[in-house]
């Protein structure tokens, strides 16, 4: 799914998740390149996440970051956190989102910081379950980002109003 927001209009930080030198074993040898998972947000509620391979860095994280811009989610949000509880997985990454009290801050580890610090959310309780490994743990964060669903978007969908859901 990609994505229809307007990247040219959007105010764009990026930040490397990680960077692996990965190698293929050929016929004359090894063949070495770098693998390079990038970051953007808006720090307002826009984030996007994008690999990116190649022989130099500079063209890998060039590669990413022109895939992260065409991965950018809307991330639904409530206040200074996220609307309800949710589990990201990609791959064997498992991350675990917990909304937050005001002044809570983002605790979180490694690279689901970095998403959530630049999807622009400022209370938020994240876990990883699964892998550790960086890139799909950032993943797994975008995914239980990208499922969230807001108390309008449940009340279309079931029909009801605001009022019969919370109960």
């Amino acid at each position: 799914m990609r994505n229809t927001l307007d990247v040219s209009k959007l105010d764009l930080k990026e930040s490397i998740v990680n960077i692996r030198r990965v190698t293929k074993v050929v016929k004359g040898g090894k063949n070495s390149r770098f693998s390079v998972t990038v970051v953007v947000g808006d720090g307002n509620g826009h984030v996007g996440l994008g690999l990116g391979k190649s022989m130099e860095i500079p063209e890998a994280v060039r590669k990413a970051s022109d895939d992260a811009k065409k991965s950018l989610i809307t991330v639904p949000m409530l206040g200074t956190t996220v609307p309800h509880r949710n589990l990201g997985v990609f791959g064997a990454g498992k991350v675990l989102l917990m909304p937050a009290a005001p002044g809570t801050g983002v605790i979180a580890g490694g690279a689901a910081r970095t998403v959530l610090e630049f999807a622009g959310i400022k209370d938020i309780r994240a876990k990883s379950l699964g892998s550790s490994n960086a890139g799909n743990v950032a993943y797994a964060t975008l995914e239980g980002l990208k499922t969230m669903k807001t108390l309008k978007q449940v009340s279309e969908a079931r029909g009801l109003d605001k009022k019969e859901i919370l109960g």
